[in-house]
């Protein structure tokens, strides 16, 4: 059995709301998109990856060609638009199959987490400046999590040439108990994984009332951003 949690909240700071998620069980598919561009263009970029990843999913098309087609969309409505504002939007999305292997690909920060026998695993990894530097052993990831670029993202759908785009993707096996997060940084920038990890810890609670303990604590510790988050859980 597939159990699955999911909402997303403007935050404490933000009266606009540019993320959105994803999420239908007999589809096989989840996602969190994080629009960047004020005005409306963040919103309607990341409703716009949500839109064409549904539709290309249901036509049968593979997870990391189906991202590749919303970035191309979201291109072709910018250039239409004309705006001197660029449009884009991160995303993370999630396939499982009837055999419950789970596939899971992602464009920028927005974050893919694994949880299993009590541990917490992310299994995605940010494209974002702060990333290169601690692939480059310039910071640690402790300071990362402070660094005053921690928001820059290098990929972005929409934002990135076609030909630099990079669509990463990981996949394994959705055991029984395990549990699949995606986020975006509206969560990890306030919750880190030690408190995500305290929230899914409490396996006596449902799959939306963990989504919902972690919005609340994206909230309690300041809330300074778009949160989203959904939660996917197998029996």
């Amino acid at each position: 059995m597939i159990e699955f949690g999911h909402l997303t909240h403007p935050g404490l700071r933000r009266d606009l709301n540019e993320d959105t998620y994803y999420g239908d069980g007999a589809l096989g598919l989840w996602l969190v998109a994080d629009g960047m561009g004020g005005h409306e263009f963040g919103e309607l970029a990341s409703a716009l990856a949500r839109e064409v990843i549904v539709r290309e999913t249901r036509a049968g098309t593979p997870l990391v060609d189906a991202i590749r087609t919303a970035d191309e969309e979201i291109q072709r409505v910018s250039q239409r638009r004309r705006e001197s504002l660029p449009m884009g939007t991160t995303v993370v999305a999630a396939r499982i199959d009837a055999k419950r292997q789970f596939e899971v690909a992602w464009v920028g920060d927005s974050r893919a987490y694994l949880w299993q026998h009590g541990k917490l695993r992310q299994i995605s990894h940010d494209h974002s400046y702060v990333q290169e530097l601690v692939r480059q052993d310039v910071i640690s990831s402790e300071q990362a999590r402070n660094h005053p670029r921690r928001n820059v993202v290098t990929q972005a759908l929409g934002v990135t040439g076609r030909d630099q785009l990079k669509v990463e993707s990981v996949s394994g096996q959705l055991l029984p108990g395990m549990q699949l997060l995606l986020c975006s940084d509206g969560l990890t920038e306030e919750v880190d994984e030690a408190g995500i990890t305290r929230v899914l810890a409490h396996v006596e609670c449902s799959a939306q009332e963990c989504v919902d303990g972690l919005v609340a604590a994206a909230l309690v510790g300041g809330g300074s951003d778009n949160i989203t988050v959904v939660l996917v859980r197998r029996h």
